[in-house]
């Protein structure tokens, strides 16, 4: 691992565990085992740092979901692979995931942080979901319902769920199976579809 991945990594634990405004520079450089100023030289203000913490895990997972969702043979069968994929992901990195949950339109913004460049990056996750569900609609695997609504919908019980495992107590053993199925249902109502 380079010292600006080893950086990345730090951040992501950093940012993921004590939020934005807890986590400092110098936390990041003693995580990762480097000098304050090579975290300054890589990444900038603390601002930076912390969206290329954020994107980078976002990146990594967008690759994941593509991935999971290319040659699926119905809509629904998209959506499905997409969620469990983001589970999975969530779950492979669990101590610097949190970082994306922080960094993310569907969280509270931190001043200072492009706003703007967030919502852009996280519009690929919905955009994703939107053309399964619209492919799922066309082919009949998911019932009639408004494409970037149900996409923003699902997305939220995607964001729920993690946030309930990562950042909560509450026991959630089985949420992400369960919240899969419920989307299942949720899409499916009405059609003939084994649920």
């Amino acid at each position: 691992m380079t010292k600006k991945e080893a950086i990345l990594k730090a951040a992501q634990e950093a940012f993921g565990q004590l939020g934005f405004t807890a986590a400092t520079v110098k936390d990041v450089a003693g995580r990762a085992e480097v000098s304050f100023g090579l975290v300054s030289h890589y990444f900038g203000s603390k601002q930076d740092l912390f969206l290329a913490a954020g994107f980078d895990m976002a990146d990594r997972l967008i690759a994941c979901l593509q991935e999971a969702t290319s040659n699926q043979p119905t809509g629904l069968d998209g959506i499905i692979s997409y969620m469990t994929a983001y589970f999975d992901f969530t779950e492979q990195h669990r101590t610097g995931f949190p970082v994306l949950l922080r960094c993310s339109p569907f969280s509270h913004m931190e001043p200072g942080v492009d706003a703007a460049r967030v919502a852009e990056k996280f519009s690929i996750f919905i955009e994703e979901l939107k053309r399964c569900v619209s492919l799922g609609i066309a082919d009949g695997s998911v019932r009639d319902l408004p494409p970037e609504e149900t996409a923003l919908i699902i997305y939220g019980n995607i964001v729920g769920s993690v946030r309930t495992s990562l950042l909560t107590p509450y026991k959630s053993d089985g949420i992400f199976d369960e919240t899969i199925k419920h989307v299942k249902r949720s899409l499916t109502v009405g059609l003939d579809q084994d649920i």
